[in-house]
């Protein structure tokens, strides 16, 4: 009966933050604290295992997110699933999330070109990451790029000089720093390439064993 009432507890649980997870995307939605919006199809808000002891927070949708409404589905988004899936990991036992929730963009005649968000932007979107990761409460969170850093310790950094760092005191979780896969799409030496990504799966198994994965 015990075993019985725990299991019907955790369902419970689970229901519960699923339907949490759901009113953030809502309300996310409807966020005017800065411009982007305006030029946004939609936001994108974080997806995957709403329980998950592992977040991975990148910068800002692209093009493609923007259009399907979900984070990481466009090249960046195929290389990370396949160094999760070297690392042991796919995106249903984790979180997905980015620190800006709407796409910046420059019109270029019908293509849409990536702006990094400033640092107004990432600030006003912090309220956001900071609501997901009370609500997630992952063990451990990943921050890919110079702007997830940002967003999440709330100062600028290098990532040159953070990557490969364990941070346990500037964030409501301990964060690991990392590279985005943009920056392995970017490298155009395969040589580079190559040695950039097994060092990012590298970084993701290590995650991995951090969060008890």
């Amino acid at each position: 009966m015990a075993l019985l009432n725990a299991l019907v507890k955790h369902t419970d649980l689970q229901l519960r933050t699923a339907e949490q997870f759901s009113k953030l995307a809502a309300a996310e939605a409807c966020c005017r604290r800065c411009s982007l919006w305006k030029d946004a199809t939609q936001v994108v808000p974080g997806t995957g295992d709403s329980h998950a002891r592992l977040m991975l927070v990148g910068e800002q949708p692209g093009d493609r997110e923007d259009l399907d409404g979900r984070p990481f589905v466009g090249p960046a988004g195929r290389l990370l699933d396949d160094a999760l899936s070297a690392a042991g990991l796919s995106r249903d036992t984790v979180d997905l999330t980015n620190s800006v929730k709407h796409f910046k963009h420059e019109q270029r005649g019908k293509r849409r070109l990536h702006k990094r968000p400033n640092t107004y932007e990432i600030d006003r979107c912090r309220w956001w990451l900071t609501k997901e990761l009370k609500l997630v409460q992952p063990r451990l969170a990943i921050a890919m790029g110079a702007t997830a850093f940002r967003s999440m310790a709330a100062r600028p950094g290098k990532i040159s000089q953070l990557r490969g760092r364990l941070l346990n005191d500037v964030c409501e979780v301990p964060i690991y720093v990392t590279v985005h896969p943009s920056y392995l799409l970017r490298t155009q030496k395969k040589p580079e390439r190559d040695r950039q990504y097994i060092r990012f799966v590298g970084d993701l198994r290590l995650c991995k064993q951090l969060a008890g994965l």
